[in-house]
């Protein structure tokens, strides 16, 4: 990731909303003395954004980013989806259409700031694409094959062409009765989930129908690919570090920070 390509003007909002199954309470989680959504909003801080900011759904949320100089804004508490949120965002920021928006999650307080870069630089690169995210190489067949993986294909100028918890592309040569043993080569790609977004998209996106694949795959993203939107793709060659989803992954990413 190259740290040097300047991006002036793209904005990160980081969604985060209390309400968590597996993890209540999440974006206040404490990393280190730190709410874990502060710690989010440090990570990106040191990308290249013009502003970060949080959108948040709870008032405990707002007051603990003021507390440690975060910028949030309160939103609705009604939206179905993250994106949803993000476009509520976009319009109390007052952004323009064509601005580039990057989608940093609130639980991963581990994220690249150099991926963020990356993210909106490939959609600043792609006016053709309504988006753009991240995908790596998968290291294992374990991962090929689990569908918490999400795997990505991409044509040959890559970007998105299907996004699938399967593992894809299917190496019809590779099984055997066990399954696979060995990975195809080159390796699929596992999907980062980081995106970028042009600000009049995501005022779009919340008004266009599900897609009966997004809702197969419980894939948001293929709503737009059904939708004939285009999805541009940096692939990195470093793997993000671990996101917070349970209190397992609470109790690592304490421990890799310290």
């Amino acid at each position: 990731m190259n740290a040097s390509l300047k991006q002036p003007g793209f904005t990160v909002v980081i969604p985060a909303r209390m309400a968590s199954s597996r993890l209540p309470d999440k974006p206040l989680a404490d990393i280190g003395g730190l709410p874990m959504v502060v710690r989010v909003a440090q990570r990106a801080l040191l990308s290249q954004a013009a502003q970060v900011v949080v959108a948040a759904d709870d008032e405990r949320i707002v007051q603990a980013c003021q507390a440690h100089g975060v910028r949030v804004l309160l939103t609705r508490q009604d939206h179905i989806s993250g994106s949803d949120r993000l476009a509520e965002a976009c319009q109390l920021l007052g952004l323009p259409s064509d601005a580039v928006v990057v989608n940093v999650q609130g639980d991963e307080p581990l994220m690249h700031p150099g991926l963020i870069n990356d993210v909106a630089r490939v959609l600043t690169e792609r006016p053709e694409a309504s988006m753009s995210t991240a995908a790596h190489a998968i290291g294992s067949v374990e991962e090929f094959t689990n569908p918490n993986v999400v795997k990505v294909v991409m044509d040959a100028r890559q970007m998105a062409l299907y996004f699938s918890r399967a593992p894809i592309p299917w190496w019809r040569d590779g099984q055997t009765a066990e399954g696979f043993n060995t990975l195809p080569n080159p390796a699929p790609l596992r999907h980062i989930g980081i995106y970028a977004y042009r600000a009049g998209f995501l005022a779009l996106f919340p008004q266009l129908p599900p897609a009966p694949i997004e809702t197969m795959e419980s894939l948001e993203q293929l709503r737009a690919l059904w939708h004939g939107h285009r999805i541009a793709v940096h692939v990195t060659a470093e793997a993000p570090g671990p996101g917070v989803d349970t209190p397992e992954d609470l109790a690592r990413v304490r421990q890799l920070l310290g």
